[in-house]
């Protein structure tokens, strides 16, 4: 289409275009309810027979404007906002899978998220296989059962910094009839639109890049609107079949495939859990959101050049960024990122648990902080931090080096976070 605008021009002016003489900024709805003239006008709005707002924690004017910009930048046909990316994560599995149920999930996920399936969602009754993220065709359709609903990876793992191959992972579990959910946080739509290589369902911790300046905790989920629900019915029945919750309503006969998955999620989900971004964190998501594509060109340019001093630094073992032609996922890096990942890396230090903390101690540009992908550079060690209460081998049977640091790279000048890493290094 001639009039579709680019993804630089839907970070600034997507989801919401004022009227004659009405704010040229979004409004921020500060109001749990609306106020109507008639029961019969209400009765409407629940009956879900008219658009409209009753109460925020299912539907607020601010959050539908910034949640239909982001449904535009990832290219899907319906979007939500949640109170934070662990909400929107377990609202997207749990949408479609339910007690009995399975999902596959890709091993290197975030921790929390980990925890959230591995943990928390089996005592719901939800079963979790979880599979490497270099699986092959072969391996993935092993770990496939029956009552399999859904395959669950991310674009660029958290804080393995691995690159998922959504095509393959698309590929099998559309074989199996069932969607693939991508979490999009680090990459963003800017970098990476894993709708575009077959993902279904997308999600995001606004918190992160979209914010970008650690103002207000969010998530979101967008769905791609191309999977069809009705074809496996029988293995999604909470979207197929009569939902007598909510006045005997089927999902997909009135909402379609591009509707049915995120009215479900807020007319069931978010009306019972209650997961709800503020308005006002939602503003702040969009204000983030209208210089993200600045940003993001700014924070892979700094994660290169980083990565690229640390990788050649002789005090430094291993350097994981799919930037660098010598990562394991450089190729995978060039398929769906071409213009650059982000500016999170993951590093270890040559030495011991001891010497990783030297570093940190001596940084003086990096914060040292429980978060990530934000303007401002930050960096953890796990080990002292998230993993304290484990020793080296625990660490290690968890995964996590006692020498691994985490560093996100900001959007200040490269050199200053360079040099800042030199003087460092030298004191270890």
């Amino acid at each position: 289409m001639a009039n579709k605008k680019r993804i630089e021009t839907i970070c600034v002016q997507g989801g919401y275009t004022p009227k004659n003489g009405e704010p040229r900024q979004i409004p921020i709805y500060q109001s749990t309810t609306f106020k109507y003239d008639t029961s019969e006008d209400m009765g409407k709005l629940f009956d879900l027979e008219a658009s409209g707002y009753f109460y925020t924690r299912l539907a607020n004017p601010t959050n539908d404007y910034v949640a239909k910009k982001l449904c535009e930048l990832e290219g899907g046909s319906a979007g939500m906002l949640t109170s934070s990316g662990q909400a929107a994560n377990f609202y997207s599995v749990f949408n479609i899978a339910n007690n009995g149920d399975h999902v596959i999930a890709c091993s290197a996920i975030y921790g929390g998220t980990f925890n959230l399936f591995d943990v928390t969602m089996r005592k719901m009754g939800i079963d979790f296989t979880f599979v490497s993220p270099d699986s092959t065709e072969e391996e993935l359709n092993k770990a496939f059962k029956p009552n399999t609903k859904a395959v669950f990876g991310e674009t660029i793992a958290n804080p393995a910094c691995c690159v998922l191959d959504i095509e393959l992972f698309a590929k099998v579990a559309h074989a199996h009839g069932v969607p693939l959910i991508i979490d999009n946080t680090f990459a963003t739509p800017i970098n990476c639109r894993p709708i575009e290589w077959g993902a279904d369902i997308v999600t995001h911790s606004t918190t992160k890049y979209i914010d970008g300046h650690g103002s207000g905790v969010g998530g979101a989920i967008i769905d791609a609107g191309k999977f069809d629900w009705d074809k496996y019915a029988d293995k999604f029945p909470g979207l197929t079949t009569p939902d007598e919750s909510y006045h005997g309503i089927t999902y997909t006969k009135k909402f379609g495939l591009g509707g049915a998955f995120i009215t479900k999620a807020t007319a069931q989900l978010m009306r019972d859990f209650g997961s709800i971004q503020s308005p006002q964190n939602a503003y702040y998501v969009n204000l983030g959101l209208e210089s993200l594509h600045l940003r993001m060109k700014r924070h892979a340019e700094n994660g290169q050049k980083v990565a690229e001093f640390l990788n050649n630094h002789p005090k430094i073992e291993r350097v994981n960024y799919c930037g660098l032609p010598t990562d394991k996922y450089y190729k995978l890096g060039q398929k769906y990122l071409p213009n650059g990942s982000c500016g999170v890396l993951a590093f270890l230090v040559k030495g011991t648990r001891k010497d990783a903390e030297t570093l940190m101690k001596n940084l003086k540009v990096a914060a040292i902080e429980t978060h990530v992908a934000d303007a401002r550079t930050c960096c953890l060690h796990p080990a002292s931090a998230t993993h304290r209460q484990m020793n080296d081998e625990q660490l290690k049977q968890a995964g996590i080096t006692p020498t691994l640091i985490r560093y996100s790279c900001g959007i200040e000048n490269a050199d200053d976070l360079i040099e800042d890493l030199a003087q460092a290094l030298e004191k270890i």
